[in-house]
């Protein structure tokens, strides 16, 4: 077969072709012949031993993710103008989340591997964009990014926070800032018709958790009436939402002081502070607490931050959402429903469903899943690569 020399190339060993074949975007360093002389950022050109034509990815030796793709066979990107192939990416991306990101202002406009930009994600805030550079390719090619972006949206700022320990293992330091425009943080966004402040220069993540727009929604219509425990509340997105859906009366936990506090604002500015409790507390400390003292809640939300990043830590993940999603069990009245949460692509469904049921089985409470869920469409996930599913959120009745 006649190999098409488009730049560096890059030789898989004998049956190592089938991740990538499968539309896998990872290649790692062990699994190609020989180690390129090539640039770090560079898009090189992917062969199998055969010599047929696998791809184009961006290249970085100083991670294990030797290659992350960009496109595959028969597709090849102009080196000449691959400035034109950045675009036309972009601009895809941008125009899918003109027709599935509806009542918000604030949405996930590029997440990486999922729109074919691996190592890019970009935030929207109304006309404040937030953007993350996690791989040496995108980091190479940042002023490129950001010229097509201002032009593509006609944001008026975009702030940096590229800080996550992905970078890290990119070989690239952590970097935050204005990188274009004026950026004004906190910031105001709506979504459904409620509306938050963010806190995009310290908060979780790029300021709030866009992932669970749609979640927010169902609680809100299950909320009337309820009274609603919302455990790992940050900047108190589920809580407004119950509160606005009409729940009698919604308590709140999260250890950070700076985002009960923000919380706090953010029930003033929709009207539910009279509704709203919060406390600055330990999660693990106040279930216990809360059993010991018999309360009853209609409804209890549990999202915490990633229990696990690796395998190695995923048995005591386990034990960690077992544990949380038990107490939580034990607090909900007849009919009461629970929201849980997972963040970890590292505990796959199965395995959630599995623990939670553990866990209602030694609350001895008979449960039913109302809806199992997970991040909304501006979050698209690709099959071939399960960690681009990382959001499971289960909705279930106590019966």
């Amino acid at each position: 077969m006649k190999r098409v020399e488009t730049g560096v190339t890059v030789t898989l060993k004998p049956h190592r072709a089938a991740r990538v074949l499968t539309g896998h975007p990872w290649i790692y360093n062990s699994e190609v012949l020989e180690i390129p002389k090539a640039q770090d950022g560079e898009i090189v050109s992917v062969y199998e031993k055969n010599g047929r034509f696998l791809g184009q990815g961006l290249f970085n030796n100083r991670s294990q993710i030797l290659i992350r793709m960009l496109c595959r066979g028969p597709e090849r990107i102009d080196l000449a103008n691959e400035a034109g192939f950045f675009r036309e990416r972009l601009t895809a991306a941008v125009r899918y989340r003109e027709k599935t990101a509806t009542d918000t202002n604030a949405y996930r406009l590029i997440y990486s591997e999922g729109d074919g930009l691996p190592g890019l994600i970009v935030d929207r805030y109304n006309k404040t964009l937030v953007m993350q550079i996690l791989s040496a390719g995108m980091d190479l090619r940042r002023e490129l990014i950001i010229s097509i972006l201002v032009d593509l949206t006609g944001c008026t700022g975009i702030y940096e926070r590229s800080e996550s320990s992905s970078r890290t293992l990119e070989g690239l330091e952590p970097t935050s800032g204005v990188v274009y425009g004026s950026v004004e943080s906190p910031l105001q966004i709506t979504e459904n018709g409620i509306h938050y402040v963010v806190d995009i220069h310290r908060g979780q993540k790029t300021g709030f958790f866009l992932d669970q727009r749609e979640n927010r929604a169902l609680i809100g219509r299950l909320s009337k009436g309820l009274r609603v425990l919302n455990c790992f509340s940050y900047t108190g997105g589920f809580s407004i939402a119950a509160a606005k859906g009409g729940a009698t009366s919604v308590e709140s936990l999260d250890i950070s002081d700076d985002a009960i506090a923000l919380a706090g604002r953010n029930a003033e500015l929709n009207g539910v502070s009279d509704i709203c409790q919060w406390e600055a507390a330990n999660v693990f400390d106040r279930l216990p607490q809360y059993v010991r003292e018999e309360r009853r809640y209609d409804m209890i939300i549990l999202d915490p931050p990633a229990f696990t990043k690796s395998k190695a830590s995923i048995p005591g993940a386990i034990r960690g959402y077992k544990e949380i999603n038990l107490r939580a069990l034990k607090l909900l009245a007849p009919g009461g429903i629970l929201v849980t949460c997972s963040c970890s692509h590292h505990i796959d469904v199965d395995t959630f469903k599995s623990l939670v049921q553990e866990a209602a089985m030694d609350a001895h409470r008979r449960t039913r899943v109302i809806s199992i869920r997970g991040a909304g469409p501006d979050h698209p996930i690709l099959l071939a690569a399960p960690e681009t599913d990382y959001l499971k959120c289960m909705v279930i009745e106590v019966i």
